[in-house]
């Protein structure tokens, strides 16, 4: 089509996986990631009830910051762009006409005032330093000017003067200082994505004054002086950072007045960087498109509070994502993409979040539908094998046994997240390579940890809604699914289509479910998986194909993000910090781990959002209590079993007991008693 494109997916690993596909797929086109660049986020509410104020604190991650920025960057150069988005591509997001306008173009044999091109710098929120380069900084020295921009990765740039004249420009990496290329242009973008010009500023402040009067007059005509004073003194604060910095914390809400916007009128996003005849693929639509309608109410809700109680100025709600209505009116052609459509995108409903979609209700026809069921490959979907819940624990390590004497990998999806914890940490004692994964994971550890999967480094990966939809592991053989008769979200019908899924990249994939009954959701996902398995063989008969799995490089977007490893990388991977190997090697870990994590610090972070202090040990307070909890049970309950001096067999069938009944730490101690005699 060779249009623009926008892939948007449901979740941060997912979209992390198709980037990297549609990378491999597209190795000379412009693809990129877009997703939230918070690894900790609290939003600032007031909670009225209790008289709580709670301040916007927030952990950016920088890579993904720098993906973002070249994303912005990509959509205002070139067309042959392809960006793979999560649901933060309908929030605000700057200008991108200001972001344009503020580029600086440096051309050799051109001149230049070296001063004014340091206070464009700025203005562009680069930030000077004298000492080593970091991403968004510039330095000077003599007639040389070096910028590192905030899109790159390990590269800068250095731009050689002879008075006014731009005599040469170097790009050269950061850690050698080596010289990669000369180039005879080069056009600085500005290092946040949310910048305006002077201009503007000035504009806006005048504007954001009146309206703080405005409002200062409403309270104290209502008699509400502390709201009054609360916002006179939060307001004049921020229009002195912004008349003297050009930002201030939360200046995202101020963005009505910058973008001359009406309020109510649908803030500036991702979108808007795309021009008028892109495409846009919503991945997992049956999922996608519900988040996409719920995202503003959920933040209506809570800025309207802050709004009430003096803590912002009613432009506050003019910061926000999109509805769903203005979603679909900056599209051009939407295309949606699900193995478990939902009924509108089916065309037999016409509301997504119970509000009404305007363009469906104008459509006139039917809504086109392709079906693909045949893979190239000639894989077929996999068979399912419904057993009991009794001794699903030990059945599922018989199986992954076998599994992994054929190199193959194995996922496990619960119901909870303790169940999850509790059976990683029983594997590991028993020697079976695991790992478990769920939303408290950050985002870049996810995707290591699928990727590890596939490596070997792990042979069997534990989780729950994770690892449904879109994961593809051509290396999983089977999947488990715990508990899969207790109705729920999470064993409906389209979440255990989506879970089967999973093992349809490989020859030999096998679905077990462990149930006691068969469920209609169970019965319906066992259906369509027969349905669509019956019409793949039939295709592979007739046409002679022989079902071969799939084979893919291994290449992550975190492995193009770095080449070298986190220094935390044995931490965290698993939620609980532990080896592969048991608990032998884990005191010293995890001391030398909690003596560098007491030490708070304080995060430089100069954007819109300003220094916010992160306590480093919160990302691994929960893995530790997780192994802390676990280990201080199973010792208690070693003391005990000791004490009864059980024989080997009665300890032998307790074990049993122990791990149909899933008491994890039970079992542990008894291997421990066991190993020992």
């Amino acid at each position: 089509l060779q249009r623009p494109t926008l892939v948007i997916a449901h979740n941060k690993t997912l979209a992390a996986q198709l980037a990297e596909e549609f990378r491999s797929f597209f190795p000379a086109n412009a693809v990129h990631y877009f997703v939230s660049y918070y690894d900790y986020y609290q939003p600032e509410s007031y909670i009225p009830r209790s008289d709580t104020y709670i301040e916007k604190q927030t952990q950016i991650n920088e890579e993904i910051e720098r993906l973002r920025n070249a994303t912005t960057q990509a959509l205002l150069t070139r067309r042959d762009v392809l960006i793979v988005a999560s649901v933060s591509c309908i929030y605000g997001l700057g200008n991108p006409e200001d972001f344009n306008a503020l580029k600086v173009e440096l051309n050799i044999k051109n001149t230049y005032k070296l001063q004014k091109v340091l206070r464009k710098l700025v203005d562009m929120q680069y930030t000077r330093t004298n000492l080593d380069l970091m991403r968004g900084t510039f330095r000077v020295r003599g007639d040389t000017l070096e910028i590192y921009p905030s899109s790159e990765e390990r590269i800068a740039y250095r731009f050689s003067f002879f008075g006014d004249e731009l005599e040469a420009i170097e790009c050269f990496d950061t850690v050698t200082n080596q010289e990669l290329e000369t180039l005879d242009s080069y056009t600085v973008f500005p290092a946040k994505q949310y910048v305006t010009t002077q201009e503007k500023i000035q504009r806006a402040v005048v504007q954001i004054e009146e309206d703080m009067h405005k409002r200062v007059e409403m309270y104290e005509a209502d008699g509400k002086f502390l709201q009054a004073q609360r916002i006179k003194e939060r307001t004049l604060n921020d229009i002195e950072m912004l008349t003297t910095l050009g930002y201030c914390s939360g200046i995202e809400n101020y963005s009505i007045y910058f973008d001359g916007r009406e309020s109510g009128e649908s803030p500036t996003t991702l979108l808007d960087y795309f021009p008028d005849d892109a495409i846009t693929f919503v991945d997992e639509s049956h999922i996608t498109l519900s988040q996409i309608g719920a995202m503003y109410n959920g933040d209506f809700s809570r800025k309207s509070t802050l709004i009430e109680y003096g803590f912002r100025l009613p432009s506050a709600l003019n910061n926000r994502p999109l509805k769903i209505n203005e979603f679909y009116a900056k599209q051009d052609q939407l295309v949606y993409v699900s193995a478990t459509p939902g009924s509108f995108e089916q065309g037999k409903t016409h509301t997504i979040a119970k509000e009404p979609i305007q363009l469906r209700l104008e459509a006139k026809g039917k809504i086109p539908v392709a079906e693909a069921i045949i893979r190239p490959t000639g894989l077929l979907d996999p068979e399912i094998v419904v057993k009991p819940v009794s001794n699903q624990v030990d059945d599922v390590l018989e199986q992954v046994r076998q599994r992994v004497s054929k190199g193959q990998r194995v996922l496990i999806t619960t119901l909870t997240k303790k169940f999850a914890e509790e059976l990683d940490i029983y594997f590991k004692q028993i020697n079976v390579k695991s790992a478990y994964i769920h939303s408290d994971i950050d985002t870049m550890e996810r995707v290591d940890i699928i990727a590890d999967l596939r490596r070997g480094v792990y042979d069997v990966l534990i989780g729950i809604n994770l690892l449904r939809e879109g994961l593809d592991l051509p290396e999983v053989s089977l999947v488990a699914i715990f508990d899969a008769d207790k109705e729920g979200f999470l064993r409906s019908r389209t979440s255990l289509v989506q879970i089967i899924g999973r093992a349809a990249r490989h020859e030999n994939g096998l679905v077990i479910m462990y149930a006691d009954r068969v469920t209609g959701s169970m019965k319906e996902a066992i259906e369509e998986t027969n349905r669509r398995r019956e019409i793949q063989q039939d295709h592979n008969t007739l046409h002679n194909i022989t079902p071969t799995s799939t084979t893919r490089q291994l290449q992550t977007i975190a492995d193009d993000l770095r080449k070298e490893v986190e220094d935390d990388e044995n931490f965290g991977k698993a939620g609980a910090v532990y080896t592969t190997h048991g608990f032998e090697e884990v005191n010293e870990l995890l001391t030398h781990e909690l003596t560098n994590a007491q030490k708070p610090y304080m995060t430089d972070n100069p954007s819109i959002h300003g220094a916010e202090k992160i306590d480093k040990s919160r990302k691994h307070k929960k893995a530790t209590q997780v192994y802390t909890d676990f280990n201080t049970s199973k010792e208690t309950i070693v003391e005990q079993l000791v004490a009864a001096n059980y024989t080997e067999a009665k300890l032998q069938r307790l074990l049993d007991k122990a791990i149909n009944e899933q008491n994890f730490e039970m079992a542990a101690a008894i291997r421990d008693i066991l190993d020992n005699n």
